[in-house]
This record gives C-alpha cells, sequence and structure tokens, in this order.
C-alpha cells in the first residue's frame, strides 16, 4: 500500500469510527441535541419513535464502526473466522438500523423530500445488505462481495451527511432546504462511486 493509499485509509476509518462513536452523545447529553432538536414535544414522548431512532442511531453507528474494516484485504485473509464474525455483526446491525430507519424516515424533519430520500435510503441499504447476506449463504464471494460495497456505500451516507450537510446549511443559510437536499446527496453518490469501483474491478450484478 503506498503512502497516499495509507492516508485515505487511515481518513476512512477514523471517519467511521468517529461517526460511529456519535450516537453516543445522543445517549449520554442531559438535554435534547442534534436533530431532535427539530422534532415536536408529542413526537419526543412518542415511545415507538424513540425505539425507532435509538435502534436506528446505536446500530447504524455499530455497522458503521465494524464494517470498515471488512474492506481490508489483509485483515480478511489473515483470519477468515474473524471477518465471518464481524461480517455477522454488521449484517445485523444494519438489518436492525434499516428498518428502524423505515420507520423514523416517515416523521423526517423536512417534509416529504426528506422523507423520501431517508426512506429509499433504508429500503436501498437494506436491500443490499440482505442480498450480500443470501450471497455468501450460497457461497457467491464474488456477488457477496459487491453487494457489501453497495451495502457500506449506503451505510457510509452517514458520514457523509455530516460533510455536507454544515456545508449546504452555510450554501443556503438555512437548515430545512439544507437538510432536504442531503437526504439524497448523502448517499446517492455513495452508491454511484460504488459502481463505478465495481465496475473498474470487473465485477457486476446483471
Amino acid at each position: 500500500m503506498n503512502s497516499t493509499n495509507k492516508v485515505a485509509w487511515f481518513v476512512f476509518g477514523f471517519l467511521a469510527i468517529g461517526v460511529g462513536l456519535y450516537p453516543l452523545i445522543y445517549i449520554f447529553s442531559a438535554d435534547h441535541v442534534g436533530i431532535q432538536l427539530s422534532k415536536s414535544a408529542a413526537l419526543l414522548a412518542n415511545v415507538a419513535w424513540n425505539l425507532g431512532f435509538y435502534g436506528h442511531i446505536l446500530f447504524g453507528g455499530l455497522a458503521l464502526m465494524v464494517g470498515w474494516v471488512q474492506f481490508s484485504k489483509r485483515f480478511r485473509e489473515a483470519n477468515f473466522k474473524r471477518h465471518r464474525t464481524i461480517g455477522g455483526i454488521y449484517v445485523a446491525a444494519a438489518v436492525v438500523s434499516g428498518g428502524c430507519g423505515l420507520g423514523i424516515a416517515l416523521f423526517a424533519t423536512g417534509g416529504i423530500v426528506a422523507q423520501l430520500g431517508f426512506l429509499t435510503l433504508a429500503v436501498v441499504w437494506l436491500y443490499f445488505t440482505l442480498n450480500a447476506f443470501w450471497a455468501i449463504k450460497k457461497r457467491d464471494l464474488d456477488m457477496h462481495r459487491v453487494y457489501m460495497i453497495y451495502s457500506y456505500a449506503a451505510c457510509f451516507g452517514a458520514v457523509t451527511l455530516r460533510i455536507w450537510l454544515p456545508l449546504l446549511t452555510l450554501a443556503f443559510g438555512a437548515f430545512l432546504p439544507a437538510y432536504r437536499v442531503v437526504a439524497w446527496l448523502a448517499w446517492v453518490p455513495n452508491i454511484i462511486f460504488a459502481y463505478i469501483w465495481v465496475r473498474r474491478k470487473g465485477l457486476n450484478i446483471g
């Protein structure tokens, strides 16, 4: 691995772990923080929404933190049992977080545009993750690899959202229009990047 790749790998891991730990702010804060500040008192008091919200951010953070190491060929080949265990944790966390995301997307700040953006993301993430799981069950390693690349690209939307949102808020001069755009911008380019990566590696899913 050359120096440029090492830097990129370090930044990739740093962002995945840093944003993966971000949900702990919601756990340890004595007051409402972040996106909670844009929610109504009635919604914040709703048990079902809270279960969905915390399930989404906590398991999503776990998926983000464990998933990035799977992209290291050296790490994968060094210990297959470890790779399989971490993969299982990622899939379980992604399914829980994505399932919770389906529910809370309907209450996303920013109205129908943001709601559809996050709802589509949840569907896409679940689709790719479950297909990756079924592919490995069939021992189709190439398809498993492709679907996992797409799955983590969707998962990494948690990182790109936090990069784009402050920039868009500054550009628009307001949070709501920025949030509507970032509901799509956080993940669609990631999927496009994954598609290009997969094609360059000579892999395809039809």
